[in-house]
């Protein structure tokens, strides 16, 4: 194979978790719940029950912290890419540590394990080995992104791919 044939992308998805919140969104969130906070706890100050003051001010700590883990995600992310010779997954998890498998395409099974609750778990699998992917999309999209996978990999393998 020619190195420009190599380097063809045949399928390239980069997954992400879905964020609702942004920062923009947090700031302002946070504001609000601030100006709550202390607007109760100021009124329990005039009311001569001063120690809730510490108590609105920890609860207003511990909503922000919690944020602040679900936002540690935002740096994890999936790669699959798609080249003639290979399938190729990088997973960067919340850390920004990066891992990578890489798989030989003709081989490669595309499996969706369902389960009883209507969830689901999407696999890639050959020779023995066997990754779990996209484990943050929502089962609909898993069903989608097993598909459109499934279809890129029929593409390649078809004899008219191949002329």
């Amino acid at each position: 194979m020619s190195d420009a044939t190599q380097d063809e992308v045949l399928f390239d998805a980069l997954l992400t978790p879905h964020r609702s919140l942004s920062p923009r969104g947090f700031a302002i969130l946070m504001a609000i719940a601030g100006i709550i906070g202390f607007a109760f706890g100021g009124a329990f100050i005039l009311l001569g029950a001063w120690p809730i003051f510490g108590f609105c001010g920890a609860e207003w700590l511990l909503f922000y912290f919690c944020f602040r883990h679900n936002f540690r995600t935002e740096r994890v992310s999936e790669r699959i890419r798609l080249t003639p010779d290979r399938l190729t997954v990088e997973r960067r998890d919340r850390r920004g540590r990066l891992q990578s498998w890489s798989f030989q395409p003709y081989w490669l099974r595309v499996e969706v394990e369902e389960h009883h609750d209507s969830s689901n778990v999407l696999a890639l699998a050959s020779h023995g080995r066997r990754l779990a992917i996209a484990g943050f999309l929502s089962p609909p999209e898993r069903l989608d992104l097993a598909r459109a996978l499934r279809s890129a990999l029929a593409a390649m393998k078809s004899p008219s791919a191949a002329g």
